[in-house]
């Protein structure tokens, strides 16, 4: 999209995040039949992973889990949007923590960690939500976009409430950089790898590629590795768990702690199947020489 282009779309943005709630979802039913009954959006591309990934359940079940998750998926995007001007007195009302007992035991100690979770629940109130507790700075790992003008927008709308970013590309050196403060860097580690060099495991019932540099930064840095799971309780409203997963990396390799996250995630994606990122093309790879 050209600069022009931005910026007549940008005062669109403004006003859907400037919506209270109830506008939000009523426009986000419009758009669920919009994208699911009249363009069809990617539902081939969900429909085959679901049948992957749930090879027991009956085509009913499967369209109702997709019927679920495109309604979700919709409330994603808006809430997504919204967190461009949400204030925190709104974001301590819908995001609640069933416990912050990890979090401040590791504050207290000064141990930096680092935050394992996947495209679960909406990831993006959670990064700002834990923005307003006076606990570690968090740090998001991201690919920046190829549009500046978005990648700023969305670079704004991350850091607002005092997170910061590192590039995907410049993790390690930018943990490294900050390794006197006390930091949670957070992983959304569920992401499709490049074949090659992948850890590959079974994930949801198929032979799957992990990113193994989670694991492998965890161990250099030598920080312990939270799950963090956010999980949908009515619509707008969410509950944040943690999870000791690896208290001491060092006892553990790479592979395993990587291992760990994803047997984690699949287990909330088996209770809750509606609310993880089906309409990514997760399992477009194959394993080298299967």
């Amino acid at each position: 999209m050209s600069a022009i282009g931005y910026y007549i779309t940008l005062p669109l943005i403004y006003a859907i995040s400037l919506m209270p709630f109830w506008m939000l979802y009523g426009l986000s039913d419009f758009i669920f039949v919009l994208i699911y009954h009249v363009f069809g959006y990617r539902r081939k591309v969900v429909m085959a992973n679901l049948k992957n990934a749930f090879p027991e359940k009956s085509i009913a079940e499967l369209k109702s889990i997709e019927h679920k998750f495109y309604r979700y998926f919709c409330d994603l995007i808006l809430e997504t949007v919204k967190s461009l001007t949400i204030s925190e007195s709104t974001l301590k009302k819908r995001l609640s923590f069933a416990s912050m007992e990890l979090f401040e035991k590791y504050y207290s100690q000064k141990q930096s960690i680092v935050i394992v979770m996947g495209h679960f629940g909406n990831w993006e109130l959670g990064g700002a939500r834990f923005a307003i507790e006076p606990l570690h700075q968090l740090f998001v790992i991201y690919h920046p976009l190829k549009n500046k003008h978005f990648n700023g927008l969305i670079y704004k709308m991350r850091t607002r409430l005092g997170n910061g970013l590192y590039a995907m590309k410049d993790t390690l050196r930018g943990m490294i950089r900050d390794r006197e403060k006390v930091t949670a860097t957070a992983f959304i580690a569920d992401q499709t790898p490049s074949p090659k060099g992948a850890h590959w495991m079974e994930f949801m019932n198929q032979d799957t590629p992990v990113f193994i540099g989670t694991g492998k930064i965890a161990k250099k840095m030598n920080y312990p590795v939270v799950y963090v799971s956010i999980k949908r309780r009515d619509r707008g409203y969410y509950e944040i768990s943690l999870e000791d997963l690896v208290a001491d990396p060092s006892m553990v390799s790479a592979e395993e702690i990587v291992e760990r996250f994803t047997q984690r995630l699949e287990k909330d994606i088996h209770e809750m199947p509606e609310y993880w990122l089906w309409t990514h093309k997760r399992w477009k790879h194959k394993r080298p020489n299967a």
